[in-house]
């Protein structure tokens, strides 16, 4: 079996690196950094600056890339890709990164986000002849690019861009160039750093950096293009102006708390979020725990808030993925087991405050405070540090549908009978902007909480992995 998570899915990861002849090592390095965001497929392309050089597979980047294959991927331009399927199911033909061949020559391509319009765009390209080799959103900017009557590259690449809608942070190589592109709004992370051997080197977030020993210089901005070749780095700026509508959700829960994204520190918004949460929403109790991994640092924040001790009540797993055999089915609650279990000692007799980052279903919320009434919790507590989730995303997290999202179809009142606890609270839209405040990138998207989404989208968008159902044997 397949035990399924009660938490929205990572997107991916993308990483790149101009003139460096380790470039295929260190997008190795920065994509196993960058492993939180993706963990069903992983690849890399390198270039000589003549051919491009892919291999990709299913799995986890470590058992990906063997030392022979790294040394396969020759060049000094290298970019790399890990993925969790937001559009198009989870088979080899869709890991990334994409490479065709084209009138433009060769191009690879590496895609964090979800493009809200491609359904539409590769439904015209196939009635006019265009044979799709994937079923991801990403492989029509490579049609569109194709298809261009424009000769330069970069003209063909801004075209094709100005076609698509939605979020993007792509990487694209070819033989001569390494170009880093945001989308116009800025949904998915994008830095940009460099190496002390002047090596360039982009990455979804700044924790793939240190590995690689890279300085940090700026994040690539909303609808900013960077292009890197033997000449040089400079920037274009082909698209209109829109309001910047970053993710909220990368500080809430997907990035890593030791990284910076959107220009501010991960680790500081998360613990703000926790501060302002014990400051609204205060309850007695002798003890703080987090639902790990992703609520620790905000539940450091509430408890240097509210000075109620912080303790590590939870212990998580870091080995769960699949499972073929499930045990007598007189074992309740496998999943949740498998992958938490409790300190008795942190909890029993004791009156617990529980703080998670988000609860979509909340089956798995429920049966953690199960778990922690079975080891002889007094009182439980839930506080979430984000407003109740209430509305899918379409531009690149897989939150489930609507009608699937606890906060959407119940009230307060009913998900803390559900979960059992003896009081609830999320923290509020206001509060949590609080927690960003002074953010000098400009807006957040916040759709998932409010349903207002930056980005008009068709309605069938969200429901794209079940078209392409038809693909059911793996590779």
């Amino acid at each position: 079996m397949i035990l399924q998570s009660d938490k929205p899915k990572e997107e991916c990861a993308i990483f790149g690196i101009y003139n460096s002849k380790e470039a295929a090592n260190f997008t190795y390095l920065g994509l196993y950094s960058l492993q939180h965001r993706g963990q069903e497929s992983s690849g890399i392309v390198s270039t000589d600056g003549n051919h491009l050089y892919r291999y990709a597979n299913m799995g986890l980047v470590a058992n990906i890339f063997t030392q022979s294959k790294i040394k396969e991927l020759i060049g000094e331009a290298a970019i790399g890709h890990n993925r969790y399927s937001t559009t198009g199911a989870s088979f080899l033909r869709n890991a990334q990164p994409v490479r065709v061949e084209s009138h433009l020559g060769p191009i690879s391509l590496a895609h964090n986000g979800n493009l809200v319009n491609s359904w539409d765009i590769r439904n015209r390209l196939e009635r006019d002849g265009s044979i799709f080799q994937t079923t991801i959103d990403s492989e029509v900017i490579v049609h569109l690019m194709a298809r261009s009557h424009q000769t330069d590259l970069l003209q063909a690449l801004c075209e094709s861009l100005n076609q698509v809608r939605g979020a993007y942070s792509l990487l694209v190589l070819t033989p001569r160039y390494l170009i880093a592109v945001r989308d116009p709004n800025g949904f998915r992370p994008l830095v940009m750093g460099k190496r002390p051997d002047g090596a360039i080197v982009f990455a979804s977030e700044t924790c793939a950096f240190d590995i690689t020993e890279t300085e940090y210089v700026r994040d690539v901005e909303p609808g900013e293009m960077v292009v890197v070749d033997h000449t040089g780095v400079r920037s274009l700026y082909p698209f209109a102006k829109a309001q910047p509508s970053l993710c909220i959700f990368e500080y809430i829960y997907f990035a890593r708390p030791d990284s910076y994204i959107f220009g501010d520190s991960v680790y500081k918004v998360r613990k703000e979020l926790g501060r302002q949460l014990a400051r609204v929403m205060p309850v007695e109790a002798d003890v703080v725990i987090p639902v790990p991994d992703s609520a620790t640092i905000a539940a450091l924040g509430y408890s240097e808030e509210s000075g109620i001790p912080y303790q590590s009540g939870l212990i998580r797993s870091h080995y769960v993925g699949r499972t073929f055999i499930e045990p007598d089915q007189k074992i309740r609650d496998f999943g949740a087991k498998i992958k938490y279990n409790v300190v008795k000692e942190v909890v029993n007799g004791k009156r617990v405050i529980v703080i998670d980052d988000s609860v979509m279903r909340g089956t798995t919320s429920r049966k953690i405070i199960k778990m922690l009434r079975n080891a002889g919790a007094k009182e439980v507590h839930f506080r979430v540090s984000a407003p109740p989730t209430i509305s899918p995303c379409y531009y690149g997290i897989d939150i489930p549908t609507h009608k699937e999202l606890i906060a959407a179809t119940h009230t307060i009142d009913e998900i803390q009978k559900y979960l059992r606890v003896d009081s609830i609270a999320y923290l509020s839209l206001e509060r949590m902007n609080k927690a960003v405040e002074g953010h000098k990138g400009g807006g957040f998207c916040d759709a998932c909480f409010t349903t207002k989404y930056p980005v008009e989208f068709q309605e069938h968008v969200g429901n794209q992995k079940s078209l392409f159902t038809e693909y059911s044997v793996e590779e």
